[in-house]
């Protein structure tokens, strides 16, 4: 089954949704456009009057009616916060599986250091361990990287694991620079 990513009228992503709950979006009325090449077609029931079965055709992006939303602000989780790193830990330059992997706040939390995107990237425990309540510079650790907060278009792409070609070049297009998890 297919995953249609939810655009407001002003085409920013607000979602991913199943085609079950496009499909009803379509007979509601609810979509104002949609980009991408069609999709295999989703067949219904059989209408009793003309022995028709229903059919339908969606697009791997559809824009919903509804308000418009400013602020988007996406949440910090470590499946997102290891993909934005590239599941690399940013002190050692290594690759690990999820598992490996841990949250570190570049300053401590115990230091005035809060959990958001700009503060925290992805460190192996023994890197983690080794920096311990230090700011890479004390801990002589310097980041291979800065951490940033992803905006609404490459957060979509990181909170999906498989997403369409339509969907990656729709999102890739307000993606700030190049990203090695992008490509």
């Amino acid at each position: 089954m297919h995953t249609i990513l939810r655009l407001d009228v002003a085409g920013q992503p607000r979602g991913w949704i199943t085609a079950h709950e496009a499909i009803s979006a379509y007979a509601k009325g609810d979509v104002i456009y949609g980009i991408g090449a069609t999709l295999p077609p989703y067949f219904g029931g059989v209408q009793r009057l003309t022995g028709l079965r229903s059919r339908i055709e969606l697009q791997p992006i559809v824009a919903i009616q509804g308000r418009i939303v400013q602020g988007f602000v996406p949440p910090l989780c470590n499946r997102t916060l290891f993909r934005r790193d590239d599941h690399r830990c940013l002190y050692c330059g290594q690759q690990h599986a999820r598992a490996d992997l841990t949250r570190d706040h570049v300053l401590p939390t115990s230091r005035g250091g809060t959990d958001r995107w700009e503060n925290v990237v992805a460190a192996c425990k023994r890197c983690n361990w080794q920096k311990d309540n230090r700011t890479p510079e004390e801990a002589h650790m310097p980041l291979l990287a800065i951490p940033f907060k992803p905006n609404p278009f490459e957060w979509h792409f990181l909170a999906k694991d498989r997403i369409l070609a339509d969907q990656m070049d729709y999102l890739s297009q307000q993606f700030r620079g190049l990203r090695a998890w992008a490509s």
